[in-house]
């Protein structure tokens, strides 16, 4: 099991566009993935839904939990994805 904390750097945060790719690359993975808001709940980061609910604005810290057999790639795409804005200019 891995953990890691990671700010939302881009400008907009967690939102619809950057939650949708944030997922997408989830999906791509067997392992468990959790997300949340730091030291707060953590719920599936496979379900649209939830990571929506997180409602996480620039500057906001997410607490990410990945358990399985490929969980060392899916932490280190995530981190990227999240470091690299989203894929967003700001």
């Amino acid at each position: 099991m891995r953990h890691v904390n990671l700010p939302i750097v881009n400008k907009l945060g967690l939102h619809a566009r950057a939650s949708s790719k944030f997922i997408r690359v989830a999906r791509q993975f067997r392992c468990n993935i959790e997300i949340g808001i730091q030291d707060g709940e953590l719920v599936d980061a496979k379900s649209i839904l939830n990571v929506l609910t997180l409602a996480a604005d620039k500057g906001t810290v997410l607490s990410l939990k990945v358990n399985g057999e490929d969980e060392d790639d899916a932490i280190e795409a995530l981190i990227s994805m999240v470091a690299d804005r989203f894929g967003e200019a700001e």
